[in-house]
Formats: C-alpha cells, structure tokens, sequence
C-alpha cells in the first residue's frame, strides 16, 4: 500500500487512499456495494438535489460486466477488466423543472469523494478513469438526456503489482506525488 507522504496532517483515509491498476481476483459483496453507495448519498448537493447517479456490474455479471470494459478506452481495458465491479458515475444536470443544474458534476464529484474515502476505511481501492467513450456509455445503457456519464470506476482489493504488463508495472510501482500547496491555495489578503 502507497500511504502518502504530506507536508501538513490529514487524514489516514486520505493518506490512505490511492489509485492502483493491480486488483485481486476476489468479489466485492453486495452489502459492500451498498455501504458505498450510501456514503455516497451523504454527500453534501445544491438544493439538495442529490444529482449523482450509479450503474454498475460485478466481474461476476459476465455481459453487462463487459459491457462497461467495452466503454473503456484501450489504454484502460488490459487493467480495468480484472477489477471486481466496475461502475459508471453520472450526473442528473437538470432539474425536474428542466433547469440546468450547474452545480451537478461538482455535486457527483462530492458523492464520489465520499464513496472513495468509504471504499479505503473498507480495505478497497478504486481508480478513476476519464478514459472512456461517453457516447457509447450513453448508448448502452440507453440513459437519457439528462443523465451525463461522468467518469467510470474500477473498484476492488488490491492485487500484486506483478501480475501488471508494461507500461501499467512501472507505474503501479512509481511513488507518489502531488503538488505543493503553494501551488494549488493561495491566500488573498485586502
């Protein structure tokens, strides 16, 4: 396991919390999926609209598993299709009056923190993947209009770095870095 190293105390969870590629072979259990998900639904939203939206499949659901690697971009599938469950993570952007809700992917993006930080109190990984195709996601799991696929998820206990091909290997095994945060915050005084 990667814990970070930070300038300033956080969190073990954050410290914790971080994206590899290697997943083990075993199931995630269908409570667990729900205790995920419902630390997901705590997650603070605009006018409280909860606009975040989940489909997902286990490894096991052999066809709408594939379905989701199918979505993936080539640079994600070698990995990403021996994670246990793979889940699409999608933003309502309208309200139900039809107004755009602005507030929307910033809101799933909350709901995705909170489902990650319970994941890794939990003993599981996940790895964000922007690499997807949107439209055939759309496509697929014939979403309507107002449903925007966000970002997809591949989600499990780790595996062993070793069973990675390269390029995945080496960056399975690369420390971790972020950027100072004198880079990211600064302070405006009058």
């Amino acid at each position: 396991m990667k814990v970070a190293t930070t300038t300033y105390p956080v969190h073990e969870l954050i410290r914790k919390r971080w994206s590899p590629r290697s997943f083990a072979s075993y199931p995630v259990a269908p409570e667990t999926m729900g205790q995920l998900f419902e630390a997901a639904s705590w997650a603070p939203s605009a006018m409280n609209e909860q606009p975040w939206r989940y489909i997902y499949a286990h490894h096991a659901d052999t066809e709408a598993f594939q379905k989701m690697v199918d979505c993936l971009l080539p640079g994600n599938q070698p990995w990403a299709k021996n994670a246990a469950v793979l889940v699409l993570a999608l933003a309502k952007t309208h309200y139900d009056n039809g107004t755009p809700n602005g507030a929307a992917l910033h809101d799933l993006g909350l709901a995705n923190g909170n489902l990650i930080l319970e994941a890794t109190a939990l003993g599981l990984h996940g790895h964000f993947m922007g690499g997807f195709d949107r439209a055939k996601a759309q496509a697929t799991f014939h979403l309507p209009e107002n449903l925007q696929p966000a970002v997809m998820i591949a989600l499990g206990y780790q595996g062993e770095a070793e069973q990675l091909e390269e390029p995945f290997l080496s960056r399975e095994k690369a420390g971790r870095q972020r950027k100072p945060v004198q880079e990211i915050a600064f302070h405006q005084s009058l």
